[in-house]
């Protein structure tokens, strides 16, 4: 799943603690990368990753919402979408090793970051062709959806990078952070 590991920060340290924070996780879930990314970029839209997910009326484990105990949600503003690529305040950086193997279409997820302006920079790393590597112990395949992450970036308004190494990795960082 998609979970925010640390707020927009200027803060480095901050930012540098987060990333010693991540934990390898056994799927990728592109799609939910990118709402939970928005839901950060824009607190107040409602943006929620379980209703991009399993729509408006059921939770995550098949229920129906809605029941008594609930309280009513509050009415959300109305949304109207803008040009892609014009939200200058912010971009969404998409680092991936893998292809979605869970959570909602990445393609349905860029139109949504599209609508709302926000450029998604795709970075895939390592190989498109795919290759075992050693975690923990174990031996994965392991290949990302290099048309899928070019497909994020267009229909964003940003671009796809390919990195198959740690220095290329630095390279394309070293370039976005020039624009940022």
């Amino acid at each position: 799943n998609a979970v925010l590991v640390q707020p927009p920060t200027q803060n480095r340290d901050d930012l540098a603690a987060a990333i010693d924070r991540f934990q390898l996780q056994r799927h990728t879930a592109i799609g939910s990368g990118i709402i939970v990314s928005l839901a950060t970029l824009f607190p107040d839209e409602g943006i929620e990753l379980e209703h991009a997910m399993f729509g408006s009326g059921f939770s995550r484990d098949g229920a129906r919402k809605g029941s008594l105990d609930k309280a009513p949600k509050t009415e959300k503003k109305e949304f109207k979408p803008v040009p892609p690529g014009s939200f200058q305040s912010a971009a969404i950086i998409l680092l991936t090793d893998g292809r979605r193997t869970i959570g909602p279409d990445p393609l349905d997820a860029a139109k949504m970051a599209a609508d709302h302006g926000v450029r998604v920079f795709t970075v895939g790393f390592g190989s498109a062709a795919g290759g075992s590597v050693d975690i923990d112990g174990m031996s994965i395949y392991m290949r990302f959806d290099e048309e899928t992450l070019k497909s994020v970036a267009a229909i964003t308004r940003a671009e796809y990078y390919h990195a198959s190494t740690a220095a290329e990795l630095k390279k394309v960082y070293e370039g976005l952070n020039t624009r940022f």
